[in-house]
């Protein structure tokens, strides 16, 4: 979706990864020949290429200074700038793989938060519409909980927090869709149970009141009043002027008369 899609992002990649880059060409993975060179031309070219915009081929070739000179110095800065030109290309599951990579040749490099970085991003950038499986969105979260406890003093950290809030928000709007179908077909069981998990695990999200009063109109509709109510006074005590509040308020002064009137 676009709004999980934000250039402004980028502005914090290339700050970390440029500081410490030289600057190259060319024009596709699959045109990459084994040319020896010295790692120093091999990293120009590649840094000119990305320069140019040409990301999957600036990828290959910062691969290439890897491949040629595997214990240099070059090399570890190679393999960063190759996940982010992957992830530039939108190529997520190449940029994941070069950050992984990294990480398990490099884990106490001062470069790791950034890596940490950029596999969270990879997987953020890829969460797909509510209507759709929502596994990478869990990987998001997975991945960017893990740099925050990581590096939570970092600016990737704070980065990272407000992406956070963002896909527990989408998570639950999954679980809302599911718990609104099954509410729709008559299986109240099943859609407590999708309500109920918004409600436990992401009741800091903005779909947390309606969750509440899905739960009266389902419980009402198993004519279980009293779990209607007492879902009716959590959502009136926590969000006491929301328009879910007053739906639910007006089924239950309908349906359980003798229910404690609504304050103020």
């Amino acid at each position: 979706m676009s709004r999980f899609h934000r250039p402004a992002v980028l502005s914090l990649v290339v700050l970390a990864l440029l500081s410490g880059c030289a600057g190259g060409r060319g024009k596709g993975k699959k045109d990459q020949r084994y040319i020896a060179q010295d790692v120093e031309t091999l990293y120009s070219a590649a840094k000119q290429t990305l320069d140019r915009r040409q990301y999957r081929l600036a990828a290959a070739q910062f691969d290439e200074v890897e491949r040629q000179h595997p214990y240099s110095v070059w090399a570890r800065r190679a393999q960063l700038m190759s996940s982010f030109s992957y992830f530039v290309a939108g190529e997520y599951a190449e940029a994941i793989g070069a950050s992984q990579r990294f990480l398990s040749l490099h884990p106490g490099s001062r470069e790791a938060p950034y890596a940490y970085y950029m596999v969270a991003l990879s997987y953020y950038n890829q969460i797909m519409a509510v209507g759709k499986d929502q596994k990478v969105t869990q990987q998001a979260l997975d991945s960017l909980g893990e740099l925050v406890r990581r590096y939570p003093n970092t600016d990737y950290a704070a980065d990272a927090r407000l992406k956070i809030d963002l896909a527990r928000d989408h998570l639950a709007g999954k679980e809302m869709e599911v718990g609104r179908f099954y509410q729709s077909q008559g299986l109240y069981i099943a859609a407590i149970t999708r309500f109920r998990t918004v409600i436990d695990k992401y009741d800091t999200t903005s779909h947390a009141p309606e969750a509440l009063h899905r739960l009266v109109e389902s419980y009402l509709a198993m004519g279980v009043p009293e779990e209607a109510v007492k879902a009716a006074a959590v959502l009136g005590n926590n969000y006491p002027g929301s328009k879910w509040y007053d739906r639910s308020y007006k089924l239950v002064e309908r349906w359980v008369p003798d229910a404690p009137r609504k304050a103020g």
